[in-house]
């Protein structure tokens, strides 16, 4: 797949990359936007295309962001580095996890990493070489309001030099259909600026027979999962249990001034076939309304990595109710800073 003529590593992409993205991969309008089920090789797919074309744009700079900035270390970083070694090019490449970037050693082009819940950080970027003309925003159904996107698409401004090119790339699993990306973007006139795509796992030609296997059983034994997991249509499927809900922004002091409002942290333990998950929230009784503003949702996670991300996300110091079918668990993380925590 690979051989070294002189200086030159020669890559054959289509062996790299696969097939299904060919749009994708010659596309340079303004907005990119991708929504896939799982197993559709959409985020490798893009960090495979961001590090191709920074090495073939010597003027190219890359934003990644999510809503989180904790959120992207084990995320867009990590795929990014392993298209790096994908491309066998390790060697071109500066990792640095402090701050979170990686840096093109021949020319000094750089990707920056940053989180919506730090905003002056994402519009206060200044590049050493060439321009800021690219972002990735992965999981971009985080992003609820369209308002917070718009600041984020002025910010790719400013001239660009030859043959570069200024786009977003927004990657994302089938959301629901309320969402403002629907309507922007997939339901919007023909627009030359505008590519909208939905792929699945029929165009990964790297999956295995177990692989595909499992979306077979899903499309027989359960349709409506297949259609948003197997298809990427939009819709939820993952625990849904309530449908009476929506999501949309809401104000946290706002929030707080609601007579009898209460705060409520629950925890649930996990580990193989079920996450571990910490449900943060107000709870208002009277008129019968939940407002969850944060949550933790792993699997494999032992109690001291619970213990652990809990103190990261800022709660240890709530009264965190958990299952009370685990009471070791418990008096294992209150030896672990959790001193709240109870069944």
């Amino acid at each position: 797949m690979k051989t070294k003529q002189k200086s030159k590593i020669i890559i054959h992409l289509p062996e790299v990359v696969g097939k299904g993205y060919g749009t994708f991969w010659r596309y340079k309008g303004r907005y990119r936007i991708v929504k896939g089920s799982r197993a559709s090789k959409k985020s490798k797919s893009t960090a495979l295309w961001y590090i191709n074309n920074m090495m073939k744009y010597p003027g190219a700079n890359l934003l990644v962001v999510r809503k989180t900035f904790r959120t992207l270390k084990d995320s867009c970083y990590t795929e990014l580095k392993w298209a790096i070694n994908r491309l066998g090019v390790t060697h071109l490449w500066k990792a640095t996890e402090s701050p979170l970037q990686l840096e093109y050693i021949p020319t000094g082009q750089k990707i920056y990493f940053r989180g919506l819940d730090d905003p002056l950080k994402v519009t206060s970027i200044t590049v050493d070489v060439g321009s800021l003309c690219w972002m990735w925003i992965e999981e971009a159904y985080e992003i609820s309001k369209e308002e917070d996107f718009d600041i984020l698409d002025e910010s790719i401004r400013g001239q660009v030099e030859g043959d570069l090119f200024k786009q977003i790339t927004m990657t994302f699993n089938p959301w629901n259909e309320h969402h403002w990306i629907k309507k922007r973007f997939f339901d919007a006139e023909d627009d030359p600026d505008i590519l909208a795509l939905t792929t699945n796992y029929l165009c990964n030609e790297f999956l295995d027979a177990a692989d595909k296997k499992v979306f077979e059983t899903m499309k027989r034994n359960n349709p409506r999962r297949y259609q948003v997991a197997g298809l990427g249509g939009w819709g939820i499927v993952d625990g849904l249990v309530f449908e009476n809900w929506r999501e949309e922004a809401f104000d946290l002091e706002t929030i707080k001034k609601i007579p009898g409002i209460q705060s409520a942290f629950g925890l649930d333990f996990g580990y193989t076939n079920d996450p571990s998950t910490l449900f943060c929230g107000f709870i208002d009784e009277r008129n019968k309304k939940i407002y969850v503003f944060d949550e933790m949702y792993e699997h494999g996670m032992s109690n001291e990595r619970i213990a652990e991300k809990v103190h990261e996300l800022g709660y240890s110091k709530e009264k965190i109710i958990a299952d009370s079918a685990e009471p070791k668990s418990i008096d294992r993380l209150r030896d672990l800073g959790l001193y709240r925590i109870k069944g």
